[in-house]
């Protein structure tokens, strides 16, 4: 299946490279051609003009951009020069409004539409072990599954259009959840003058073990918080959560909390960096700290 890639970011580099080694990518296309140009001479493959270009060649797309605009964007420029049967992937976190209105406009033109949010970062991206939540029709979906199983370790059909989108809602407000515990924790533990390393190795094999104490926990008590996943990402991802929630009528106070934080952090310069880098707040002195 001719598959292309349309975004070359952090993430979507990496599943364009563990698509090429199962010989499925045939185009890519980026914003900044320099990268795709690059991409595309290392594996061999087309460095599309335009994702109109990249639409008329191919029979899956994937989309890995950073925004709800530059979705609609993308899609827009496709929607016209779309193959009928096409299966249009979105692997971006965006809004469930948003998957439904690209879904709406290229099945105008007879193309699939699935949202599939991805969970798992770079180490995921890198390694094709992603976890892949997928809204839309799961015929399309059992289509394309063996090509997606090229970047997702584990792929599970949601149910309809904005599903996934939603789902990925769910991981992104457990992720602010568990970023809060982990390094208010780890901070108190310091301030308890333990050795952190140790309680780092036990507490991850105990009830409390987890994935981001586990991969992030010693990082961040050496003062690295190379990303991982950028804390200004995760800062649109809860805007998109708090939007959300809000059509339900009720407060949702973790998301709320976890923005102050957040914005706090990148008005200091700190929105590059992995979400970890919470714990510069947790360790701070307490005047100088967020509510």
């Amino acid at each position: 299946m001719k598959t292309g890639v349309i975004g070359l970011g952090a993430m979507g580099k990496h599943m364009a490279m563990n698509l090429h080694k199962q010989d499925h990518l045939y185009s890519v296309w980026n914003r900044s051609r320099e990268k795709a140009a690059d991409l595309a001479g290392e594996c061999g493959v087309s460095c599309a003009e335009s994702p109109a270009a990249l639409a008329a060649d191919c029979e899956l797309i994937i989309i890995c951009v950073s925004r709800d605009a530059d979705v609609l964007e993308v899609v827009n420029a496709m929607a016209d020069h779309v193959r009928p049967g096409t299966v249009v992937v979105d692997t971006s976190t965006v809004s469930s409004d948003t998957a439904k209105e690209a879904a709406r406009k290229l099945e105008d033109h007879g193309a699939g539409f699935l949202d599939c949010p991805v969970s798992g970062g770079v180490e995921g991206a890198r390694n094709a072990t992603l976890a892949m939540m997928a809204g839309g029709d799961a015929a399309a979906l059992d289509k394309v599954r063996p090509v997606l199983a090229a970047i997702a370790a584990n792929i599970v059909h949601i149910g309809p259009t904005g599903s996934g989108q939603a789902c990925k809602a769910v991981n992104q407000l457990m992720a602010a959840g568990i970023n809060q515990a982990v390094t208010e924790a780890l901070a108190f533990g310091q301030q308890m003058g333990l050795d952190m390393d140790k309680v780092v190795d036990v507490v991850s094999n105990g009830a409390a073990g987890n994935w981001f104490l586990s991969h992030r926990g010693k990082t961040m008590l050496r003062g690295t918080f190379e990303p991982g996943f950028k804390l200004s990402l995760h800062y649109k991802d809860l805007n998109i959560c708090k939007a959300m929630g809000e059509k339900t009528g009720k407060n949702w106070p973790m998301v709320e909390m976890t923005l102050l934080h957040y914005r706090k952090l990148m008005e200091q310069g700190y929105g590059d960096e992995d979400i970890s880098a919470l714990f510069r707040l947790k360790t701070a002195d307490p005047a100088s700290s967020p509510g």
